[in-house]
């Protein structure tokens, strides 16, 4: 049994806490996580998809306005967008090309990764890497540009897929190997794009269609296998998938064409995260970690509901196998008229499954093997993220609503972006990353985070209180919302949605930032003398 000093731990904890990530740590460049359920799969026909924006990435966003642009306008793209400060920031941004705008464009959510737009057609992000040999920096699409671009443009996931194909193979793509999740109010797709070479201007691409009844996860791995291309309600690809996959001996033309197997630059296509996802869902299949390939999707045990989609991203192993808190103990000991009569041994109260690549190794240094690194689903340097349901029985205004939290997803309340709405609130259009500013929303609620961290045992029930009572709140009022804002638009009223909308998310945001902030000063009261 492994003990430790708590005290000497605490401190410990209380200094590396809040320290970034690290390249050397072991989950640099494993950035996101994005879940997909089809309408058959969840249980209000709602279809999903969402995302995690997991590292050192902009905060700031904002709802780009619906606009008619005139026969010689162009669009202009650019590189280094993701780490600006607000939406005027040009520091580090490079226009990297132009393309012929077209006649109108639509209103979009603007986060680091654009998400959604007001037709409710949405997208989520991870990227994959692949081989190196097929990275060419002389594209002029970044995965966010096309995300952008396909927003704009399209109001449904098989025409963004074709959009953002048509895109690559003429200006080029130069970005690494990427997924997007591509949903609209039918249905949901994963597309993963690489480059085609740094000799050739173009790119390689497969999209995969989840089945309506399924759930799929991307996770920072390539997960689509053979490609069917008679099939087209499940399967579209670049022609170029199997010659660029020869050219760079990355198959060998005479086995069945996996396209994981050739562009994934691994040895199988999942790994803790999509292992989790699929087998909490579907326990039913007795998924293991040792199986060579797990399901693309799978069909849920039970139908899932936003409140499942949340929770599987707060998700953090407790009580399983790969819960990194499990060897973290201390005894604790029992008292009556002040005299021990007895000890338990228990976690730690500063066990908390966030550990930095230094606290690891200084606890594993006094006791080896202590902790073994877990790749959570919630992760404490995570950006933002979203989940978001898009619904064809509602207007489009009020159908697609984002869920959006700042900072750690098991940490931070969601807050409900609709599609209609006109504006967010002030404190969005400021980046928190660069550095501490009670302008930006971030830190409304990264403050009481990284204190609730560092003594995680005595915080977490209080942190999950918080978090559930306003997903609560948002499930009884959002019937409310979405039939004023029927009523409204049937009254021919788009402007005054819109306003109503706005002025929700903003009355939400607020009483979430209210109690983030009492947390906070909450938990300096509970730990004034010391951690």
């Amino acid at each position: 049994m492994k003990r430790f000093c708590l005290s000497f731990i605490g401190v410990i904890f209380s200094f590396v806490v809040l320290a970034q990530v690290q390249p050397g740590d072991p989950w640099f460049g494993e950035s996101c996580t994005s879940i997909m359920a089809g309408k058959a799969a969840t249980v209000d026909g709602s279809v999903i998809t969402a995302h995690t924006c997991d590292g050192n990435y902009r905060t700031w966003l904002r709802m780009e306005k619906a606009a008619e642009h005139a026969d010689t306008a162009t669009h202009k793209v650019y590189k280094g967008t993701l780490h600006t400060e607000t939406p005027g920031d040009m520091r580090k941004v490079e226009l990297a090309g132009e393309i012929p705008q077209v006649a109108q464009t639509y209103a979009y959510l603007n986060t680091a990764y654009p998400s959604m737009n007001e037709k409710q057609l949405a997208m989520g992000e991870t990227t994959f890497v692949g081989p190196d040999t097929l990275v060419n920096k002389n594209g002029m699409f970044l995965i966010e540009e096309l995300q952008r671009v396909a927003l704009q443009r399209t109001d449904n996931a098989r025409d963004a897929i074709r959009l953002i194909g048509e895109l690559i193979k003429t200006y080029g793509y130069g970005d690494w190997g990427e997924c997007i999740t591509i949903a609209d109010k039918h249905e949901v797709w994963q597309m993963e794009i690489l480059g085609a070479g740094p000799d050739e201007i173009g790119g390689v691409w497969a999209a995969q269609r989840i089945p309506d009844d399924h759930v799929g996860i991307s996770a920072n791995i390539s997960r689509i296998g053979k490609i069917d291309r008679k099939n087209e309600d499940y399967f579209m690809a670049s022609e170029n998938v199997e010659e660029v996959a020869k050219k760079y001996g990355l198959w060998d033309g005479k086995d069945d064409f996996v396209f994981w197997k050739a562009y994934a630059d691994r040895e199988k296509p999942f790994m803790i995260r999509e292992f989790y996802v699929l087998s909490t869902l579907a326990p039913s299949l007795n998924l293991s970690m040792e199986m060579d390939e797990l399901p693309f999707s799978v069909k849920p045990d039970e139908k899932v509901s936003l409140q499942t989609i949340s929770e599987l991203y707060r998700a953090t192993y407790e009580g399983t196998p790969y819960d990194m808190t499990q060897n973290i103990k201390m005894v604790k000991k029992r008292y009556e008229d002040r005299k021990v009569v007895g000890e338990d041994t228990i976690i730690s109260p500063v066990a908390h499954p966030w550990p930095t690549g230094d606290l690891r190794n200084t606890i594993n240094y006094l006791a080896p093997g202590t902790i073994e690194f877990q790749r959570t689903v919630a992760v404490s340097w995570c950006s933002y993220s979203h989940i978001i349901q898009l619904r064809d029985w509602l207007p489009d205004e009020v159908g697609g609503v984002a869920w959006f939290s700042f900072d750690n997803p098991a940490e931070s309340p969601r807050i409900p972006i609709f599609a209609g709405t006109s504006d967010l609130p002030e404190s969005f259009n400021y980046c928190g990353q660069k550095r501490y500013r009670e302008d930006a929303a971030l830190w409304d609620y990264r403050k009481a985070n990284k204190l609730a961290t560092v003594n995680w045992g005595k915080t977490k029930d209080t942190m999950e209180e918080a978090v559930l009572w306003f997903e609560e709140k948002a499930a009884g009022e959002l019937p409310l919302v979405e039939n004023k804002a029927a009523e409204l638009l049937q009254e021919g009223k788009k402007e005054e949605t819109a306003e109503y909308l706005k002025n929700y998310t903003r009355d939400f945001e607020s009483a979430t930032k209210n109690r983030w902030e009492r947390l906070e000063a909450r938990f300096w009261e509970m730990f004034g003398r010391g951690f």
